[in-house]
């Protein structure tokens, strides 16, 4: 799960961000109203944490702007804002959720365990590809009778493959979806995920199901099934 998290207060920022990835999420993060509605737009998250007194474009706006070009990533509100009136403002406008500030980190995880569990169910909870399954919400992998142990960022790189089989996926989607905006492309960090990715899943079994497109990307190979 990718998330985006915009708030112009660094200290908070900060603890929300290192709480976000600790507990196994990808996390940006925005202090500019403008930049975090950009950033909305122009890449694809699973989840933007969103402040409502912000510089340069408030949280109204950016919830107006995203749902006017029919951009439908869950919001959840941030806000010390505390007011009903405040509250209805924002939901009217688009968001999923609103928490107010002060508030406990593991409320804030809490509530965005929900909207992983309703997008989970939206979508489905299990994906499959030939003898390879995972399970989005339990992060549970198996191939065939083996059960696959995998870090963090290893699942999500897995469970972008398996969403896209046969597709060759370039290092620039990959990181778009999976790293974060501030990553530097030139590093061989992606290489390195999916070098460890690719034993994991494909040792052991005649069918390589990751593979390697050289000089284009990386693709997850389905095997033909006989009718």
């Amino acid at each position: 799960m990718k998330i985006l998290l915009i708030e112009d207060e660094v200290k908070l920022a900060g603890f929300v961000q290192t709480a976000l990835e600790q507990a196994g999420y990808v996390t940006d993060h925005e202090t500019d109203g403008a930049a975090g509605l950009q950033a909305a737009m122009v890449n694809s998250y699973d989840l933007v944490l969103l402040d409502l007194m912000l510089p340069s474009q408030n949280g109204f706006d950016i919830l107006k702007n995203l749902r006017a070009f029919d951009n439908q990533v869950p919001v959840i509100v941030l806000s010390a804002l505390n007011s009903t009136e405040q509250v209805i403002k924002a939901l009217d406008a688009g968001a999923n959720d609103y928490l107010k500030k002060p508030f406990e980190m593991q409320e804030l995880l809490a509530r965005v365990r929900v909207l992983q569990r309703q997008k989970t169910v939206k979508n489905q909870a299990k994906v499959k590809v030939n003898d390879l399954e995972i399970d989005v919400y339990t992060r549970q992998v198996k191939r065939g009778d083996k059960q696959i142990n995998l870090s963090n960022r290893e699942f999500l790189l897995l469970e972008y493959l398996m969403l896209n089989p046969d597709t060759v996926l370039t290092k620039t989607q990959i990181l778009d979806k999976v790293w974060n905006m501030s990553f530097d492309p030139g590093s061989n960090v992606i290489e390195v995920h999916l070098y460890q990715l690719r034993r994991k899943i494909n040792e052991g079994f005649e069918h390589q199901h990751i593979q390697t497109v050289i000089n284009r990307g990386y693709t997850l190979k389905t095997v033909a099934v006989a009718s």
